[in-house]
This record gives structure tokens, sequence and C-alpha cells, in this order.
């Protein structure tokens, strides 16, 4: 497993590497790495400094955000979350109306 987050992590480096330009973070395209029969996805995202890639384990359900400076390549872990109970909420910080109002006024016809 330390091999395929290693290999995830060398990814988001090289595409790191590629010169995207003055286009804004918002414009590009996402991208998500997964290896055929691997449990890891692994989601970089550029920064003005270097990088940011989230990696998650599937089969674990946990996921980890990791930074990669541009200058030094240097690689800090910031955050691992278990989000198997995350993804049990019907709603979390939502906006009205919420899922479970929508359902009531459907139910109500």
């Amino acid at each position: 497993m330390l091999g395929s987050l290693l290999g995830a992590v060398v990814v988001a480096a090289l595409i790191g590497s590629f010169d995207w330009g003055q286009q804004a973070l918002a414009d590009r395209p996402a991208t998500v790495y997964a290896a055929a029969g691997s449990e890891l996805i692994a989601v970089p995202a550029e920064t003005g400094d270097g990088q940011i890639l989230t990696v998650i384990d599937t089969r674990q359900r946990v996921m980890s955000v990791y930074r990669i400076e541009g200058k030094t390549g240097k690689i800090t872990l910031l955050s691992v979350r278990n989000i198997q109970w995350d993804l049990q909420l019907t709603e979390f910080n939502g906006e009205h109306p919420l899922p479970q109002e929508i359902r009531r006024l459907l139910d109500q016809r």
C-alpha cells in the first residue's frame, strides 16, 4: 500500500511539472488518477507555489491531503480523515431547502 501511495505522489509531482500557463484554476479540467485494480485515487490540484494532492483509499474510506512545495518538492502531510461516517450524513452545512424538506413537500402531493 505504501508503494501505491508513493506512486500516486510521484504521478502528482510529475503532473505538477507541466506548465499550465496563466489559466485560472477553476478553468482547468479536474484530473483523477486511479490505477487499475488499485483502491487508491489521487486528485492533484495546483496552488500558487506548488500542489495539493488528495489521496483517497476507497477500501478503508480514508482521505489524506498532502502539500507538495513547487521549488523543493518537499511533501508534507496536511490532514488525514476517515470519511466513512461523513458519507452516512444526508445533509451537513446545507442551504434551504434541505433534502428532508424537499422530501416532505413531495410526499404531500
